[in-house]
């Protein structure tokens, strides 16, 4: 790969004929058309979702004359850059040059471009950029974008491996599930955790239909012109989602919905029982984990782990243990109920508090409570053995 060092490119030079994307937020264009400022291996414009401190930032940084940091361009052929890094910073100055968003002056007032002091503005638009441009083969061009990350914002996985698999496919997932405007995206965000411009909602689509393999699907599809396959399994998943379960909990945002359609899809449930149930076990106050709720109730309301139980205190297993081991001692008996029934040399032993375990008397999924009164001490091996028996 070969790079060339520019410095007689200014603000100015790089924001003539600006185009900035509203709908889909990115910037566009810039050196008068020359420069592709997003091609589709970049990453969405991220420096407004904060609030604009971070945008803000690169325009007070370039009053005050400090650095904004290198610059990378890919020459395409002679007549056409596209930005390989800096594409932030370059939308963050065109979007200010164009009024998009207001900086704060030394007094704490909103200032728009426009209406800045004409000294403020030319030192602005006369300030030169510190530009490589690279040439080369596009494995090469690939490669690099991976490796560099001057913005100071760390690439996320699906982010690199737009970059990797660009092309038509790539270009039409960012449609449908990177844009903001998208009017599913509140629809799937019950469901689905992260940020549309970070490229999650898209990693999350290619997830569930890849089974995991979301590289090995990317590289398969790369130059397909239609993505129906992976919109109708997505929309799959969140249909059967919204139909099974009728009230949207906050605790199903983020869940392994792809791997629990692929497991429980095929079967039939009741919308009216599971909503119940579920309201049911959201007012039980020994579970620990409603987000374990969902896969429960799907399974069948069977494994007790997905919900993490409130265990028994310190204090409860302490007072069990102490009565339990006096009237064993009393009856020479082990002070384990299931050992001191068995036939074995463990019959008669008395086991160690740190050598017991708390169980529930009654199973808790068939209603015994988390009390004192439905606690028993077990060594560790009958404790294991019992399960939810």
């Amino acid at each position: 790969m070969e790079t060339t060092f520019k410095t007689d490119i200014t603000v100015k030079d790089i924001c003539e004929g600006f185009v900035y994307n509203e709908l889909e937020g990115k910037g566009l264009f810039g050196l008068a058309g020359k420069l592709t400022i997003q091609p589709e291996y970049q990453r969405n414009y991220i420096y407004a979702s904060d609030g604009g401190k971070k945008e803000m930032a690169v325009i007070e940084s370039v009053l005050k004359r400090y650095p904004i940091g290198l610059i990378y361009f890919n020459k395409v052929s002679d007549n056409n850059l596209e930005v390989l890094d800096g594409q932030q910073r370059i939308t963050s100055l065109g979007r200010f040059l164009t009024d998009k968003f207001a900086i704060k002056d030394e007094n704490g007032m909103e200032q728009y471009f426009s209406g800045m002091a004409k000294d403020k503005q030319d030192k602005i638009l006369k300030t030169p950029l510190l530009i490589y441009e690279c040439e080369g083969k596009e494995s090469e061009i690939k490669e690099w974008f991976k490796t560099i990350n001057i913005a100071g914002v760390p690439l996320s996985d699906q982010e690199l491996l737009n970059a990797v698999y660009s092309g038509p496919f790539v270009t039409l997932c960012k449609e449908e599930f990177s844009n903001s405007q998208n009017a599913n995206i509140q629809k799937w965000g019950a469901y689905v955790s992260g940020s549309v411009n970070r490229q999650e909602f898209l990693e999350r689509a290619l997830d569930w239909v890849s089974k995991g393999n979301i590289g090995d699907y990317m590289s398969r599809h790369r130059y397909d012109k239609s993505i129906t396959e992976l919109k109708t399994y997505f929309n799959s998943v969140i249909d059967w989602i919204s139909s099974v379960f009728t009230d949207v909990e906050s605790e199903m945002r983020g869940l392994e919905w792809g791997r629990l359609y692929e497991q429980y899809h095929s079967k039939t449930y009741d919308p009216a029982k599971v909503s119940a149930e579920v309201q049911k076990l959201y007012g039980d106050p020994y579970i620990k984990s409603r987000k374990g709720v969902f896969e429960f109730v799907l399974g069948g309301s069977v494994d007790t782990k997905l919900l993490e139980v409130r265990v028994f205190d310190e204090a409860t297993k302490k007072a069990v243990y102490t009565t339990q081991t006096a009237d064993a001692k009393t009856k020479g008996k082990s002070n384990c109920p299931l050992c001191a029934i068995g036939h074995d040399a463990n019959k008669s032993k008395i086991w160690n508090f740190d050598e017991m375990d708390a169980d529930h008397v009654a199973a808790w999924s068939k209603g015994g409570a988390t009390s004192a009164k439905n606690c028993q001490m077990l060594c560790r091996t009958h404790n294991r053995a019992k399960g939810n028996r």
